[in-house]
């Protein structure tokens, strides 16, 4: 079993930034496919941004392209998310997931074995 826990949420005004962090329970996780994603009030969980074991693939969705950086340091099990010009429809509780192997479709939530249990970001306009 592996346990993921997300911290660096908070509250940002408009065009502000901030950096999300998961960390990894397990030594395994290097090798994992990691990935966030968020989920605002009333609406269905969303892929954000994914990233291999390597860092040779990585996606993002159209919507934080260019605002939004994944990286991951494999050395201490740790996954970030670097947040810019944050807007308001970017306000989410925003969760890292894990999956032992890349997903053929890397933003199908439903291919992640492992989840934490979410950071909230609150951007005000």
């Amino acid at each position: 079993q592996v346990q993921l826990v997300e911290s660096g949420g908070g509250y940002v005004q408009d065009g502000g930034s901030l950096r999300l962090a998961c960390t990894a329970d397990a030594r395994t996780i290097t090798t994992y496919f990691m990935g966030w994603f968020r989920q605002a009030p009333g609406l269905e969980r969303e892929f954000v941004a994914g990233i291999s074991w390597s860092n040779t693939n990585i996606h993002y969705a159209d919507s934080v392209k260019g605002r939004f950086t994944i990286t991951r340091v494999n050395n201490n099990n740790t996954l970030y998310l670097e947040m810019h010009n944050l807007k308001p429809e970017d306000t989410a509780v925003y969760y890292c997931a894990a999956n032992r192997f890349e997903p053929i479709q890397p933003r199908n939530s439903r291919r992640y074995d492992y989840w934490g249990q979410g950071t909230r970001v609150t951007v005000s306009s």
